[in-house]
């Protein structure tokens, strides 16, 4: 990639419905209410150029990442169930790779005012967090249980 080609991602903060943060607590990813003494993570979104798993209908092919810190989002099966995860890799890294990693990729859509994120790996799969506060974010299929539409503030 030629430096002038090279995409930034986006930085976002992130929160719920219920004004909950995502916060990084000892290596987990949880929705806490926010407040003055929670650090929420920045969200870094950039979008995937492998056009393989592009499916406009159900929005567009980003990989997730946290601001700061060398951690993608992922997804994969754990106890027959797929999981929300977060792995030890550059989010730039996964944009620069030509064929991309379908378990980093999900789709984003808008909602209203809302985003929504999908799992590439796991359709009908979305990211959600608990109505209980200090749970861990998570995958679920039952939209409208959890919340799965997140509001999304761009940084800088």
């Amino acid at each position: 990639i030629t430096p002038e080609l090279q995409e930034i991602p986006r930085s976002y903060s992130i929160r719920d419905s219920q004004q909950m943060v995502w916060v990084l607590s000892g290596g987990v990813l949880i929705a806490a209410p926010s407040s003055n003494s929670v650090q929420p993570v920045t969200l870094t979104l950039i979008a995937c150029r492998d056009i393989e798993f592009h499916d406009e209908d159900k929005g567009n092919l980003v990989f997730l990442g946290i601001k700061g810190k060398d951690l993608s989002f992922s997804c994969a099966e754990v106890e027959g169930q797929p999981t929300l995860q977060l792995k030890e890799v550059n989010i730039m890294e996964l944009y620069a790779e030509a064929k991309a990693r379908k378990p980093f990729l999900f789709f984003h859509s808008l909602e209203g005012s809302t985003s929504a994120f999908q799992s590439v790996s796991y359709p009908g799969w979305f990211i959600a967090t608990s109505p209980i506060a200090r749970q861990p974010i998570t995958l679920t299929q039952e939209r409208g249980v959890g919340n799965t539409n997140f509001y999304l503030d761009p940084e800088n």
